[in-house]
């Protein structure tokens, strides 16, 4: 076995449907005026803007989850350990007809 470290690259996707998207920009605008919030006033600004003209919802989302979310996925799994999570959020048509498949299986 060779001492050079082996990664894998894990790709998730998930099809969300936005039930109420002037909701899900107000949890995005709260995080984003959170104090705690590590933004200038200038990005805070830049930012409420961006979500708030977003009529997907996907720049809402974003903001709602946190890339390490993704990390819990795999943090019982004592073999690996997890290096990074990248996050990106895009409108989408709907859920595939395969995914609708899978979903009454579940």
């Amino acid at each position: 076995m060779s001492d050079e470290p082996k990664y894998l690259r894990l790709t998730v996707e998930l099809t969300v449907e936005v039930l109420d998207v002037d909701a899900l920009q107000a949890a995005a605008l709260a995080e984003i005026r959170h104090p705690e919030a590590d933004l200038t006033e200038e990005e805070r600004t830049e930012q409420a803007e961006l979500v708030a003209s977003d009529e997907t919802g996907a720049s809402a989302l974003q903001w709602l989850i946190e890339p390490d979310h993704v990390l819990q996925l795999v943090d019982h799994i004592t073999e690996i350990e997890p290096r990074e999570a990248v996050l990106g959020v895009e409108p989408s048509e709907g859920p595939s007809e395969e995914d609708e498949e899978e979903h009454d299986h579940v």
